[in-house]
């Protein structure tokens, strides 16, 4: 899909690279081998993703390490688009006909930038009709990977206006910080 829109293959993969690992630092050739493509490329995108102020760029010891740079204008953009390619979003998104009939699907911010929920917080909210096994399934196969337990909360339709209507703490907490729409409009589910 992005293809179209970020036409050179490299970058995409780099972007992706950083963006689903955004606390880390990565040299030349850990890149090559992560993103699977020939030196020269990887080199004069990161090039151009460093003149561009995408990733910072530092020189420790003999090698040159890079790290996303959070200042860069279009971070939170960048971020809730990589997120929409990462393992997690794409397992939903080509299981959503078995999770059920999804109204609203929302992730925090907090699960893109890869950050621990307090004990009273979820990454995920599913309002609908959802099939538990299908996406627990999703998530126990990439909880690995994440790190960490990826807490979530499902409702029906009828719940979700109940709890917004009488100002639940936990629904409110929950849509008032930014979130990345996987299913339904934003602003339909804040109505």
């Amino acid at each position: 899909m992005l293809e179209h829109i970020i036409p050179s293959k490299t970058r995409r993969k780099i972007l992706e690279l950083f963006f689903h690992h955004p606390h880390d630092s990565f040299y030349l050739r850990k890149i090559v081998r992560d993103v699977s493509e020939e030196v020269n490329a990887v080199k004069r995108e990161l090039d151009i993703l460093s003149e561009e102020k995408v990733l910072h760029k530092e020189k420790r010891l003999n090698k040159v390490f890079y790290t996303l740079n959070k200042n860069f204008a279009f971070y939170d953009e960048f971020l809730r688009i990589f997120t929409k390619t990462s393992k997690f979003v794409t397992l939903m998104h080509k299981n959503l006909s078995k999770i059920g009939k999804v109204k609203y699907a929302a992730l925090s911010t907090k699960f893109a930038k890869k950050i621990p929920v307090k004990e009273d917080e979820v990454y995920l909210l599913m309002v609908g009709i959802v099939v538990l096994p299908e996406i627990e399934n999703i998530i126990h196969s990439v909880e690995e990977d994440f790190g960490r337990e990826i807490n979530y909360t499902m409702m029906t339709d009828d719940e979700f206006v109940f709890r917004k209507k009488n100002n639940d703490p936990f629904l409110w907490r929950f849509l008032k910080h930014p979130k990345i729409m996987l299913v339904g409009i934003e602003e339909d589910l804040l109505k």
